[in-house]
């Protein structure tokens, strides 16, 4: 699982500022006005093949008896409660406050590894400034600037450094002999625990008529006609206004991070509710994050023809994105429709971790070439020379060539038509990447 890191410090010292350097995102609102953040927010980072959440958090006030700066002070709890590591970030240009005292003491008593860093230390060459913040007792304090980028890959390398995290070639080796990881994501209260108890025969998960009973992401190991799976019950995902509790707001990162480490998804909807936008949401998640997919309607035994037909017309339009995923219509509580689901699930699998040689894409890739050129751009007609695998689950095929910087969306899609239809890719995304040649007399003057 990628590894969290927790952004704590008072108001107004930069963390938002820091989350959208770490995420290369504009994600989190930066203004010049404390407490601008009151909830916590998450992102994914990645520096060179290392990835990581990021958690950006209110101003911290340890003490706040009561109102809006005491949830605040819950929230940042929580975040430090499920990172690897935490980074305090404090003000390199106002100096060390009492408050910074405060916060230090809660973060020795939470007992997590943590980096201090002073932001907006642009220009302090000699480092005087940073001196009176050796008092929190975190040892070494590093300047930075989050605004200018300053220090920020050192920062990464140092707080990520300590953490036994695998290498991910090693799991790329052993995934095979692994069980199929599948993570059951979708809405709040579509029955998730209660499939997963259908498909155990047992009631190993608390299943009841309330949204957000599960809390957290539960793995129990499932063995089914010699094959081994790890099933993850994830809590519900629901919209950020809809989440109030600070432990329920404590689930969300399980729930992405459980979606992130499964190799297969089965997006749960349900069927007397329709597919809505958080339907929606989800499944884009997952499709960022390169998942093998099934969907799922359960309680198709409780909507009637009318509903039936209207939740398809709703599946073709506000999932569009998911044409290669396999669907299917289930009751959890009658057990009907569960046989071809595990069959699709197999299958998914199969086609995100599937091998395909260099000579045959190559030879699919000329003759999709011959059938159907790609279109000139200007002087240049983009010429495809040879492709080859890149990676698995998701699958990526790397073709290249020349002035492939041109090559339309419209003419990957029809590439990733054919690659699809040659290897029965079902229920897995496919990757093309292009890669460009270079022009050995570009630089020259003509």
């Amino acid at each position: 699982m990628k590894p969290v890191i927790a952004l704590v410090g008072r108001p107004n010292v930069g963390k938002s500022t820091l989350f959208n350097r770490l995420t290369q995102t504009r994600d989190a609102i930066v203004a010049d006005f404390a407490g601008l953040t009151r909830d916590r927010h998450y992102g994914n980072g990645r520096q060179g093949k290392r990835e990581f959440i990021v958690i950006d958090t209110g101003g911290f006030e340890p003490d706040a008896g009561s109102g809006i700066f005491k949830e605040m002070a819950k929230q940042t709890r929580q975040a430090v409660a499920e990172a690897d590591v935490v980074i305090f970030v404090v003000d390199a240009r106002e100096g060390l406050s009492a408050q910074d005292h405060d916060i230090a003491n809660e973060l020795r008593r939470l007992g997590k590894p943590c980096v201090l860093v002073a932001n907006k230390a642009e220009g302090m060459h000699d480092g005087t400034k940073l001196v009176d913040f050796y008092e929190l007792g975190f040892g070494e304090v590093y300047g930075i600037s989050a605004a200018h980028g300053q220090g920020i890959r050192d920062l990464v390398e140092l707080a990520l450094g300590p953490l036994d995290l695998p290498e991910e070639d090693e799991a790329e080796e052993e995934e095979a002999n692994k069980a199929i990881k599948l993570a059951v994501a979708g809405r709040p209260n579509v029955g998730k625990s209660t499939l997963i108890n259908t498909w155990l025969g047992e009631e190993r998960l608390v299943a009841f008529d309330m949204p957000g009973t599960t809390r957290d992401a539960i793995m129990v190991p499932f063995e089914r006609n010699g094959q081994r799976f790890e099933l993850i019950d994830t809590a519900g995902l629901r919209r950020k206004g809809k989440v109030f509790e600070a432990i329920e707001k404590f689930s969300v990162v399980k729930t992405l991070q459980a979606i992130e480490s499964a190799n297969v998804v089965l997006l749960l909807l349900d069927a007397t509710q329709g597919v809505t936008d958080q339907d929606a949401h989800i499944a884009g998640y997952i499709l960022e994050s390169g998942r093998a997919v099934v969907i799922a309607i359960n309680k198709w035994d409780a909507v009637d023809s009318y509903q039936r037909e209207q939740i398809q017309r709703q599946i073709e339009t506000r999932l569009p994105f998911l044409k290669f995923a396999a669907l299917h219509f289930i009751s959890a509580v009658k057990r009907q429709g569960l046989g071809p689901v595990w069959q699709a699930i197999v299958q998914a699998h199969k086609s995100a971790t599937r091998k395909m040689s260099t000579p045959v894409l190559t030879r699919l890739l000329l003759e999709a070439v011959q059938f159907q050129a790609p279109k000139r751009s200007g002087m240049f007609r983009p010429k495809m020379r040879y492709a080859h695998q890149g990676g698995m689950n998701p699958p990526v095929i790397v073709i290249h060539g020349n002035s492939l910087e041109h090559v339309t969306d419209a003419y990957k899609r029809f590439l990733e038509g054919r690659f699809r239809k040659e290897f029965d890719l079902v229920g897995t995304p496919l990757r093309i990447e292009l890669k460009t040649s270079r022009n050995p007399y570009a630089d020259k003057d003509e």
